[in-house]
């Protein structure tokens, strides 16, 4: 009995270490990502309740595009047309997103990208926490008497 117990607990440690899997990681980033948290370096951490600009990110392959959106009541969205351009690499078991604009170059590493949660640490040691945008519902609801 005393075996099993220990064979039980080292089983659990070895699946709660694993590491994310970046093939799965770059299949779920294509999106509508709405920020949620920012954890700065020093472990403040800013929260966003509101947003006004959604980022939508669009997978194909080994890169993408990100581009910031803003969200109208009707269900769709407005955009200034500008959008970063990345690529992905797998690098140290991590996926890594390189960005290149004709005025800066960087990369982001993703910690977690799930259906509903993406994390993403940028090269000042920020990490960004995102959840899935959910379009606005105005409808009321119904009642049944």
């Amino acid at each position: 009995m005393k075996y099993k117990i220990i064979f039980l607990l080292i089983t659990i440690f070895t699946i709660s270490c694993e590491k994310p899997n970046p093939e799965v990681q770059k299949q779920n980033l294509s999106g509508y990502w709405e920020i949620k948290t920012v954890k700065m370096p020093d472990g403040e951490k800013k929260k966003f309740d509101v947003n006004t600009v959604v980022d939508y990110i669009e997978v194909k392959g080994d890169s993408g595009a990100r581009t910031k959106v803003s969200p109208k009541f009707d269900g769709t969205f407005t955009t200034n047309g500008i959008s970063e351009d990345f690529i992905l690499k797998i690098e140290e078991d991590s996926l890594r997103m390189y960005y290149k604009t004709p005025f800066d170059e960087w990369k982001e590493t993703v910690i977690e990208a799930k259906d509903s949660t993406l994390t993403v640490k940028n090269r000042d040691n920020k990490i960004y926490t995102y959840s899935k945008f959910k379009k606005f519902d105005f409808e009321k609801p119904t009642t049944d008497n």
